[in-house]
């Protein structure tokens, strides 16, 4: 099992990464959270969960130990895979989640594409007694997040999410737009290729 890697940083897109370790390029599937954190030539770590399927290997990346260990709560619950809990850890960092079950905000995690009031209650169900206040690399959880506060991620993507949510689109909708918008590098951009995209 690859517990974590270390080493550069030689490509970024909307939901992953190449990380180069000694020569050998990983590609790294990322939430924005983990996006965020990460530069293109810097030298990172990021601790890692690989998904073994019959027809691939795919690796999962974070860049700390608490969006890690939120994943793994998460693909234990029933019905979610690591997509899905990918896809959630998109929208809501790993103490965002912990609020979310724990205070029973089922509509914070049905903002999360694919995940539905059954799955948010599935999740709240099966994770309210595993989860704690504090992690073990010591990051705590803030209890006093308001709604407001639970969709705010610094980088551009959130911005160009949020923008095209005003426009009236759905989450399903911007996250599959936005995974074409890679190789751009503004809001402005992100947007006008989004909305030409989701116009056709």
């Amino acid at each position: 099992m690859i517990g974590y890697l270390h080493g550069t940083i030689t490509e970024l897109f909307p939901d992953s990464c190449f990380i180069d370790v000694k020569g050998v390029g990983y590609h790294t599937l990322i939430s924005s959270t983990t996006r965020s954190r990460l530069k293109k030539g810097q030298e990172a770590m990021v601790y890692t969960y690989l998904n073994v399927r019959e027809d691939a290997l795919q690796l999962y990346g974070f860049s700390s130990h608490a969006e890690h260990d939120i994943f793994l709560h998460l693909i234990s619950v029933s019905g979610i895979g690591p997509k899905a809990a990918l896809s959630i850890l998109s929208v809501l960092s790993a103490d965002k989640i912990v609020w979310a079950v724990q205070n029973k905000q089922i509509s914070l995690l049905t903002t999360a594409p694919g995940i539905g009031k059954k799955t948010a209650e599935r999740i709240i169900l099966e994770l309210k007694d595993k989860l704690s206040d504090t992690l073990t690399d010591g990051e705590t959880f803030n209890e006093n997040i308001s709604p407001e506060e639970t969709t705010s991620q610094p980088d551009i993507w959130t911005d160009a999410k949020q923008a095209l949510a005003s426009f009236g689109y759905t989450s399903q909708e911007i996250f599959s737009t936005l995974k074409k918008a890679g190789h751009l590098n503004s809001v402005e951009e992100i947007i006008k290729f989004a909305l030409k995209d989701l116009s056709r």
